[in-house]
């Protein structure tokens, strides 16, 4: 029987509150069992002077933590969902997702309470390229910045003068005491967010049923279903991190109710479907919405942005 689990984390402040997190979790929920950290300094941790788009995508924060877990060295991996890519190497597994936190966006900003109470010429950072496009779709005033960095950094970028504001996950703020940073909370009607928001997944090499079974009851079964839905949405788009998408799911009354779009940097070609499945099948609802965007022309553009210079 397993007395000893390994969690291969980042060593940024907010990738191990929630290494910690489960740690405490697991310990709690088996007597006797003992869990450690690994840290761990990603590719995507070290090159903070390039948008994600250009340098690889989400898996340069991954990589060296699946390396880990292949070689022995962990048994675990404790992800933001948002920041997994959509098909994970062969070999490895989300076995558990945890439920969501607020999956919305926060605007935070330390002289204006809403995006609305910008001025013209706003300077707004954000590192995600579906939050640019939604900003420039909906204030096409506002100046909008790439801004990489850990949350602390982000934050602290603003204080100087930076920013006029900036917008984060909301529930990367919440988990690290920043809760009160948060001017506003952007609905995801002003601001739908990205596939996996605010959730945790849990990622292990396949074919370990032991592991598995000591992770099974970390596993929201509502969330699980949502993320799945999100995550076949994207997947069947192939957008990767070269262009702006979001999905958001929720369950009402027993079913799933999921809302997608495609848009360019600019935000001004916007596609957008939503659709209702069953909790028993959220892939072949992610692929329903995603064949509705595609039917509107998202494959074209979604072509033109991963190929563009």
């Amino acid at each position: 029987m397993t007395k000893k689990l390994i969690i291969a984390t980042r060593e940024s402040q907010l990738a191990l509150w929630q290494a910690h997190h489960i740690r405490d979790r697991l310990e709690a929920l088996h007597p006797g069992l003992t869990v450690e950290l690994l840290g761990m300094t990603t590719q995507g941790d070290q090159i903070l002077d390039s948008p994600l788009s250009r340098i690889g995508g989400k898996g340069l924060f991954v990589k060296e933590l699946e390396q880990a877990m292949m070689e022995g060295r962990a048994h675990l991996a404790v992800h933001s969902l948002k920041d997994v890519p959509m098909d994970l190497p062969e070999g490895f597994e989300l076995t558990a997702i945890g439920k969501r936190e607020d999956p919305r966006d926060a605007f935070v900003s330390n002289h204006y309470k809403s995006l609305a109470g910008l001025p013209p010429g706003a300077r707004v950072g954000t590192s995600s390229l579906r939050r640019q496009a939604q900003l420039r779709a909906k204030h096409p005033g506002l100046v909008v910045d790439t801004l990489r960095g850990n949350v602390n950094t982000r934050l602290r970028k603003l204080d100087e003068g930076q920013y006029d504001a900036i917008i984060l996950a909301a529930a990367g703020l919440k988990r690290l005491g920043f809760g009160k940073r948060i001017a506003a909370s952007l609905s995801p009607a002003e601001s739908l967010p990205a596939v996996g928001q605010g959730a945790l997944g849990i990622e292990i090499r396949s074919g370990q049923p032991e592991v598995a079974r000591l992770l099974a009851p970390l596993n929201d079964p509502i969330t699980a279903a949502c993320v799945r839905a999100e995550r076949a949405m994207s997947r069947m788009l192939q957008g990767g991190c070269q262009a702006p998408i979001g999905g958001y799911c929720v369950e009402e009354g027993g079913r799933l109710h999921l809302r997608g779009f495609v848009a360019d940097l600019e935000g001004v070609r916007f596609y957008r479907a939503e659709a209702e499945g069953v909790m028993a099948d959220p892939e072949a609802l992610g692929h329903q919405v995603a064949e509705a965007l595609i039917g509107q022309g998202a494959d074209r553009l979604l072509a033109e942005l991963i190929h563009r210079d």
